[in-house]
């Protein structure tokens, strides 16, 4: 089956998002050396899977930083008329379960994905689908936004594999699922 990664920031209060979806206390945080191991990470995976939410946060970059590796928007409500023509070759929009997506991607040849959004990593994380996250602790308080993790069923058990204070003063940490 193919395995589900997660790379993402999250405030220290648990955020990685405000409740409208801005990033813009990530993007106020000082630069850090290099990409945090974001290209790494990118290059290891076989493809993207993000929330709707997270695929209209990106849509507003100044740079489209995914190349054309394949990426699954999950959505009830986007459609293919939603994706901007440049990006129709790559990204799709799926309103498959997180199992039958990757079911799917698995077919198509993946082993592993990168799943992206606050939502969707938490779903995914209830279906087990999640082998390991790499997740950078950003030193702020939002109070309020969209949450990484919410309620479960049962108790997710992780091992700590990695945890390094950046120069800029973030905590990168990486888990194993177990």
């Amino acid at each position: 089956m193919t395995t589900g990664h997660v790379f993402m920031a999250m405030s220290l209060d648990g955020f990685v998002a405000r409740p409208d979806h801005a990033i813009d206390w990530l993007m106020k945080q000082p630069e850090d050396d290099g990409d945090g191991g974001f290209f790494d990470f990118f290059a290891s995976v076989d493809g993207m899977v993000m929330g709707s939410g997270t695929f209209r946060t990106v849509l507003g970059f100044d740079e489209w930083v995914y190349g054309d590796k394949p990426i699954r928007v999950m959505s009830h409500a986007l459609t293919r008329e939603d994706i901007p023509e440049a990006r129709r070759s790559s990204v799709e929009v799926t309103r498959q379960d997180p199992q039958a997506l990757m079911e799917m991607v698995e077919i198509e040849g993946w082993t592993r994905a990168y799943v992206d959004g606050g939502a969707l990593v938490h779903s995914f994380l209830r279906a087990g689908l999640i082998a390991d996250m790499t997740i950078t602790i950003i030193p702020i308080l939002l109070g309020q936004g969209r949450s990484l993790f919410g309620p479960l069923e049962r108790d997710i058990d992780l091992k700590l594999e990695h945890a390094e204070k950046t120069k800029a003063g973030f905590l990168t940490t990486r888990y194993r699922v177990l």
